[in-house]
């Protein structure tokens, strides 16, 4: 009978052990190992509309953000650093704004900067974070040259976690999905 009683205690302890550390609530997007959604979305100055299509054979970072987001203001300088500096890899940026008025989305990138290689869109009825299946904010999707959805970050970048992430995409290298913090919800 002791015997089995330690035998459940390891089982037990086992599948307590495989489970600390990690969060069970956080699910991988369905998205990672498919094709990137197309529909266009608005550009942020209005002159039209973009498309993942328009940058084909090149790496695309899909940046979700809010100017309300803690997590987003704190991510800003490494995003807009890393599009500058991996454009000549044929890397394109999009920073697509969720849930956020015009004027303080432009307010926000007014006081922070913006990148100019990075392409600026709004999320018009959040249509496109729903095709996305943005959870919270901010979330950063990374699109191979093929037009694959490869890696997903959830919670704020940094300039070292960008650049490990485009230069693995470079070399062919699996991403997946990576938790660097909290997301936000509006």
């Amino acid at each position: 009978m002791a015997i089995a009683g330690i035998a459940v205690f390891f089982a037990i302890s086992i599948v307590f052990a495989s489970r600390f550390g990690s969060d069970p609530s956080l699910s991988s997007s369905p998205l990672i190992g498919k094709p990137a959604p197309t529909a266009p979305v608005a550009l942020a100055d209005g002159s039209g509309t973009v498309s993942i299509t328009d940058f084909e054979g090149d790496i695309v970072v899909v940046n979700f953000w809010a100017s309300w987001c803690l997590g987003c203001r704190e991510e800003h300088d490494a995003l807009t650093r890393a599009a500058s500096d991996y454009e000549s890899f044929g890397t394109t940026f999009v920073a697509i704004n969720y849930q956020d008025s015009p004027g303080n989305a432009q307010a926000f990138l007014d006081e922070l900067g913006t990148s100019p290689t990075t392409v600026y869109a709004r999320d018009e009825g959040s249509r496109t974070a729903f095709e996305w299946g943005v959870l919270g904010l901010p979330e950063t999707f990374f699109v191979d040259r093929d037009g694959v959805v490869v890696g997903k970050v959830s919670g704020p970048m940094t300039y070292g976690l960008l650049s490990l992430t485009i230069e693995d995409i470079i070399l062919g290298k699996a991403i997946g999905d990576v938790t660097t913090g909290e997301v936000e919800n509006r």
